[in-house]
């Protein structure tokens, strides 16, 4: 069955909860301090996004359409919508809502947001939008460029700015001083040592439950683990594989864990000439992809790497999102073959293989620098010298970022909250600078004609059948060419002290307002 029901746009959230029982503490007075792997990079949500950044982005601000812990979509700052006709949706805002600041959210502030994010770099949040308008102060009319079933799901990631607040403050200082209707307000912010949030206690929401949260960054994973059993953090993110066990045996303290969105995927470039290889780029050749693929074992790096806590990729997206094929799965179509990779590489006029240069990060994904390593190891039976730029996430999205004139291979992560193949595929798959909106984080320079009219016609269709069609025979021929290599899925492993109630959502952005603490 596949996801997202025209009735799921309006389902609720609900979450995995998990208690241990303490002593009560007054609500008035509850905090919290998380430990997370790195500090964001941004807290004006129009500038960029990874992980940490998106977990504070959605405790200062809110969306029109929310997105619960299970992917299920429902009201936020609309209270409804519904279609007018083929390419026209109309939203009911929300009555009362205050921005931090004390002034009033409007239609105007919808309307403002939608024109801001064409001009940042993040234009993909609204490339399904041709125009908008205010109807009244509580009421906006989004047209499509086309009909497009999935318009609700995509505004569940565009964050509503102030208009009034944002322009006088401008794009530079919004990091530093964000205004949302969150539940939560900047309270303090020293990079690289703790990040403080203070309750928000207007909030149209309810007044959350948890007045002070704090978030530490604290990247080396065995610090992390030792400041949970220290009592210094009462919840840790990304407990290390190697410390489940610890954790588990030691009283007071909990592991929780869920299956991840997040897939690890390695991306090549298919440009003619890379910047790290001497001559022609060899990839340009499917057979060198494929050879590649091959000679990645994805069971070795589940086992050694992500002591089993790993789930290898048979897709770009999971079973449960639109433009999954049934029946498909890329560790069948390339199983582990070393003998066949390295025939591969001779048909191609590569028996003696090249050298190229990995990007990856040491910070940003579980085991991360580990598993590049071990990628050098499995390349180098099919002859390829793959050399290691391994840096921290803070450096890594600037050194990648479209257009990149640096890498030939990287190791990222890519997932989709909003349950649908197409969003993935319009940003990585797309030919860019072929339409707006389409194609910005395209590192590899991939293009094929064919996919690209695939996603238009999903992106024209008001039918969810019609678009999971298009977009299971787009995924077929992404996986026949292989511009990238699913790696596998992480598992979110969480650790906390015992008295906290932690809501491990799907899209494993942590929110202090469903939670609880005594």
């Amino acid at each position: 069955m596949k996801y997202l029901s025209q009735s799921a746009l309006r389902a609720g959230a609900i979450g995995l909860a998990v208690l241990a029982a303490a002593s009560p503490a007054l609500a008035q007075e509850k905090s919290i301090i998380i430990g997370l792997t790195a500090d964001p990079s941004h807290l004006y949500p129009l500038a960029g996004e990874e992980l940490s950044s998106n977990i504070m982005y959605y405790h200062l601000y809110d969306p029109l359409v929310k997105r619960g812990a299970d992917l299920s979509f429902g009201p936020g700052l609309a209270e409804s919508w519904e279609n007018v006709d083929e390419t026209t949706w109309r939203f009911t805002l929300r009555e009362g809502v205050t921005f931090h600041n004390g002034n009033a959210f409007t239609a105007a502030d919808v309307v403002y947001t939608v024109n801001k994010a064409r001009e940042s770099i993040r234009p993909d949040l609204v490339a399904n939008i041709a125009e908008i308008t205010a109807v009244d102060d509580l009421t906006v009319e989004i047209k499509t460029p086309a009909p497009y079933a999935v318009l609700p799901n995509d505004l569940a990631e565009l964050l509503i700015l102030d208009e009034e607040y944002t322009e006088a403050t401008g794009d530079e200082q919004m990091d530093l001083k964000p205004m949302g209707t969150g539940p939560y307000m900047l309270g303090e912010w020293i990079k690289e040592e703790k990040l403080v949030l203070n309750a928000f206690d207007d909030y149209w929401g309810g007044e959350p439950v948890i007045k002070t949260v704090t978030f530490r960054p604290i990247t080396n994973p065995a610090t992390r683990t030792a400041a949970l059993l220290t009592g210094e953090v009462d919840v840790i993110q990304d407990l290390a594989v190697r410390d489940v066990d610890r954790v588990k045996s030691e009283d007071g303290f909990s592991v929780i864990t869920r299956p991840s969105l997040l897939n690890v995927v390695l991306a090549m470039d298919t440009r003619e000439d890379s910047p790290t290889i001497e001559g022609p780029n060899p990839m340009t050749d499917q057979r060198v992809r494929e050879a590649i693929a091959r000679a990645i074992d994805v069971d070795a790096l589940n086992q050694v790497v992500m002591n089993g806590l790993a789930t290898p990729s048979d897709q770009y997206v999971p079973s449960s999102h639109i433009g999954y094929v049934d029946g498909m799965n890329f560790r069948e179509m390339y199983p582990l073959d070393i003998e066949k990779a390295k025939q591969l590489m001779a048909d191609a006029g590569h028996a003696d293989g090249f050298t190229m240069t990995l990007d990856a990060t040491n910070n940003r994904y579980v085991n991360d620098a580990q598993i590049a390593q071990a990628l050098a190891s499995m390349l180098a039976k099919i002859n390829i010298d793959l050399q290691l730029n391994i840096m921290p996430k803070s450096n890594f999205w600037g050194y990648i970022r479209v257009p990149t004139e640096n890498s030939s291979f990287i190791m990222s992560g890519w997932d989709v909250p909003a349950g649908d193949a197409g969003s993935m595929y319009g940003a990585l798959f797309y030919t860019r600078d072929k339409k707006e909106g389409y194609g910005q984080v395209n590192r590899g320079s991939y293009s094929n004609p064919e996919v690209d009219a695939l996603v238009d016609k999903a992106d024209a269709t008001g039918s969810i059948e019609e678009r999971d069609q298009y977009l299971q025979e787009a995924t077929k021929l992404l996986l026949a060419d292989i511009p990238m290599i699913p790696v596998h899925y992480e598992q979110d492993i969480y650790a906390a002290r015992d008295g906290v109630t932690l809501e491990p959502r799907v899209d494993k952005f942590i929110w202090a307002f469903d939670m609880d603490v005594e």
